[in-house]
């Protein structure tokens, strides 16, 4: 999705996989690290620790940083699973998370009001995340669970980093959320971050269906 859009615009995204025990490239305009059972996120919890430091290094600088579900709740402090053992986080959102005893699953509608727009999306997670008092969330739950099922936040932002436990896929239902993503990662590149906007009629369609979805299901849970 963000690889289709910038060529659209004339860019070329180079991508690249940071595997296990690999060490972080210097000159990366955008992370993103995805989720996976508990079973995986052990595995990668300390390797992601251990290049902890220049990850944070790297968003001092100025890089863009998107995180989903498994990937979300290690970029807080800590997240203890089902088995009450606690995984390190790597602290970049100002967060913690607890594996509960049942899943959050369904169709989920996000108010960002900060960007003036909506987010649209599908969840399925058993973790409850935290945020911090004062940590901003990426928007509020106008349907579904969100973060913990009870405090109306969903995602969290914090600078360039953004954390959600939004599925669906995310990207290609909230365009708008992939071209800023891009726009911060151009900024960061020192490349023109004006975007030329693209004909989003199908994703538009695709974002109104998850929205009147989420809406079918009664409101916040």
């Amino acid at each position: 999705m963000l690889a289709e859009r910038a060529r659209a615009r004339g860019h070329e995204l180079d991508v690249a996989a940071i595997g296990m025990h690999d060490a972080v490239p210097a000159g990366i305009d955008l992370f993103y690290v995805g989720g996976g059972q508990d079973r995986e996120q052990e595995l990668v919890a300390h390797d992601l620790v251990a290049k902890g430091e220049a990850l944070h290094a790297a968003v001092a600088d100025g890089a863009v940083f998107l995180a989903v579900c498994g990937g979300y709740q290690l970029l807080g402090r800590s997240y203890v699973d089902v088995a009450g053992r606690e995984l390190p986080g790597i602290g970049l959102l100002p967060l913690h998370t607890v594996a509960g005893s049942t899943r959050m699953i369904g169709d989920v509608l996000l108010d960002c009001a900060w960007a003036d727009r909506s987010l649209a999306g599908f969840e399925n997670h058993a973790g409850r995340t935290l945020l911090d008092r004062g940590a901003e969330p990426l928007g509020r739950v106008l349907a579904g669970f969100g973060n913990d099922g009870s405090s109306g936040f969903e995602g969290c932002r914090s600078g360039r980093v953004f954390g959600t436990y939004l599925h669906g896929p995310l990207l290609p239902r909230n365009p708008w959320l992939a071209d800023l993503l891009l726009t911060e990662a151009l900024a960061h590149a020192g490349l023109e971050t004006s975007l030329e906007p693209l004909g989003d009629e199908l994703e538009a369609q695709a974002h109104a269906v998850a929205a009147e979805r989420a809406r079918a299901r009664g409101g916040r849970r």
